[in-house]
């Protein structure tokens, strides 16, 4: 009869490398002891000295978008070459490592997460602010109706040039930053009108109001995606932003940069 170890063998057999999400110094040693295998540590700080690494440049929520993170960030880096067989280790219900699954390395289905975050201008922690405000208002609306929104992230100055005000700029002799909790109110109750909030690399709320002026020549979008998308698109293939998009009419949260749609959430499941 077989045994529960027998069931899972297949998890690990044959793998040519295994990912270690936040692992204690313990469960690496004793995973670096296992011949002929390959490791990468994923983490917020390489606190285990391990010899390869992709660091975190925040903690993400999903674990799935972690091993997202990971994977692309070690086929960047090459780490890993593409097609590789990899398990993968991390925890799921507390600090410690509690779950294992494999998958395979596929730079075809890379989803740009990691360039987003981490070859941005943009600081890593001020687009991780956004997301939140974004998924947020997702969530609640305004006023319980759906709302959408525009967050254009970085590159603000050049940004600023190829957009023109729709109104006063609430934000024009103010120094607030995304992230302060009083703020996000602000950005979630000024998203009820028209025009995209300007945010500096640092997360300096520069406008709101803005009508964003680029040429939409050429910028291939999903079909079904409307003005704000298209505006999402044009205005980071001509700057070096991001923008993150709050549909209004699906309640999809999406991450544009250099033109392509790169990200896609539901703010009821993350």
């Amino acid at each position: 009869m077989a045994g529960i170890r027998d069931l899972f063998d297949p998890i690990v057999s044959d793998v040519d490398v295994l990912f270690l999400f936040s692992p204690s110094s313990s469960y690496y040693e004793t995973a670096r002891d296992i011949e002929n295998l390959d490791l990468v540590v994923v983490d917020d700080e390489n606190a285990v000295d391990a010899a390869t690494f992709v660091k975190l440049p925040l903690s993400f929520s999903d674990i799935r978008e972690q091993i997202r993170f990971g994977l692309e960030g070690a086929l960047d880096r090459g780490h890993i070459e593409d097609g590789a067989a990899v398990a993968i280790a991390a925890p799921l219900f507390g600090d410690e490592i509690d779950m294992m699954t494999r998958t395979r390395a596929d730079q075809s289905k890379h989803t740009g997460i990691y360039d987003l975050f981490v070859k941005s201008r943009a600081e890593p922690g001020v687009i991780r602010n956004v997301f939140e405000v974004a998924i947020e208002l997702g969530r609640k609306g305004q006023k319980g109706k759906p709302v959408g929104a525009l967050f254009v992230v970085g590159d603000a100055g050049k940004v600023m040039n190829k957009s023109r005000p729709l109104s006063y700029n609430p934000f024009e002799k103010s120094h607030v930053h995304v992230g302060d909790p009083i703020v996000n109110v602000m950005l979630k109750e000024f998203s009820r009108l028209d025009g995209a909030f300007i945010i500096s690399d640092s997360g300096k709320i520069v406008s709101a109001y803005r009508y964003l002026e680029p040429s939409a020549e050429g910028v291939d979008i999903p079909k079904g995606l409307g003005a704000r998308h298209m505006a999402a698109g044009a205005i980071t293939r001509d700057t070096n932003a991001i923008a993150i998009v709050l549909s209004e009419s699906d309640g999809m949260v999406r991450a544009f940069k250099s033109g392509e749609l790169i990200l896609e959430l539901d703010p009821e499941e993350y």
